[in-house]
């Protein structure tokens, strides 16, 4: 009796042993074959080449120029030797036109600083950094002359308007 429950066990345990997924390998082993690893090849290194920074004498574009004061005195130029204006000391799109006033026959306009204080104009003032001049003060609006210099370092003659900020 032992020996043939021996015999059972050990054929059942080689009955186990069987893979039973041939079919598995054979697919894994197929579907491998065809598959190859491709690297492309290294880019060309170019021979390093240096260059020579030549532009020491040019303007640094990262500060500010200096107004020249031109020599020739034949042009276009701002007052540089009449005194600011308070106005003068901010930029002009940071001016709001609030309001205009009329008193004994003549205009004004009511300009709020970017500190709110509240400063009345004329025609003739000065307003802004750009050497502005008011010209004309309408109901909505305020006109303005304003004196920039180029690239070139000539000055030239733009217009500009503060408009009534409406709130």
């Amino acid at each position: 009796m032992k020996r043939l429950l021996s015999i059972t066990l050990l054929l059942s345990l080689a009955a186990c042993g069987g893979n039973g997924h041939e079919d598995l390998d054979q697919f894994i082993q197929a579907s491998g074959a065809n598959m190859r690893g491709k690297v492309d090849p290294l880019p060309e290194v170019k021979p390093y080449q240096p260059f020579t920074y030549a532009a020491f004498d040019l303007s640094d574009p990262f500060k500010p120029r200096k107004l020249k004061m031109s020599q020739g005195g034949g042009g276009l130029q701002p007052d540089m030797n009449r005194v600011k204006q308070p106005l003068e000391a901010y930029a002009l799109e940071s001016l709001k036109m609030v309001g205009v006033l009329k008193q004994k026959g003549e205009i004004f306009a009511i300009i709020k600083a970017p500190d709110n204080a509240i400063y009345r104009i004329k025609k003739g003032n000065y307003v802004g950094q750009n050497f502005g001049q008011v010209t004309a003060i309408g109901d909505t609006d305020v006109k303005l002359k304003e004196i920039v210099q180029d690239s070139g370092g000539d000055w030239a003659e733009r217009d500009s308007t503060l408009t009534l900020q409406e709130q």
